[in-house]
C-alpha cells in the first residue's frame, strides 16, 4: 500500500454540522477544497479559500441547482487511478484535477416526505444515489 498525499477536496453537504473544523483543518494541511452552491458559501463565509466547481468544469450550476456535479471533470478526478499512465496523461489532457477526499451527503428525503411537505419540496429533496437498485 502505497502513501498518499491528499492534495484536494470536493465537498458538498446539504448537513453542515461539524464541517467548520474539518475545512479548516484541511486549509491548513493546504489541501484545496472544491464545492458548489450553500457549501461553497459556507465554506467562503469561513474566510477558507475556495474553488467553485464551475471553475472546474467551465459549466455553471444548471436546472435550478440539481445539476452541478455531474461532470466529466469531477468524476475523472475522483474515479482516475493514480497508478496508470494512460489515466495520468488524460487528466493533464484534459485539464482535470485529481480529487482525493470527498466528503458528500444525501438530502434528507426520507424525513421530508414523513413530514408531509407538500409534493414540490418532496421533489427537490430527491438525489440521484437514493434511487433504489431495480
Amino acid at each position: 500500500m502505497s502513501n498518499i498525499t491528499a492534495k484536494s477536496a470536493l465537498i458538498s453537504v446539504f448537513h453542515k454540522d461539524g464541517l467548520e473544523p474539518i475545512v479548516k483543518k484541511m486549509s491548513e494541511l493546504g489541501i484545496a477544497i472544491y464545492s458548489t452552491g450553500g457549501t461553497e458559501k459556507f465554506i467562503n463565509d469561513l474566510g477558507i479559500p475556495v474553488i467553485p466547481v464551475e471553475n472546474v468544469t467551465s459549466y455553471p450550476s444548471i436546472l435550478g441547482g440539481r445539476v452541478k456535479t455531474l461532470h466529466p471533470k469531477v468524476f475523472g478526478g475522483i474515479l482516475n487511478r493514480r497508478d496508470h499512465e494512460g489515466d495520468v496523461a488524460q487528466l493533464a489532457e484534459y485539464d482535470i484535477p485529481q480529487i482525493d477526499i470527498v466528503i458528500v451527503d444525501l438530502y434528507p428525503f426520507e424525513k421530508t416526505v414523513a413530514s408531509g411537505a407538500p409534493e414540490q419540496d418532496i421533489i427537490e429533496k430527491i438525489d440521484i444515489s437514493e434511487i433504489p437498485p431495480m
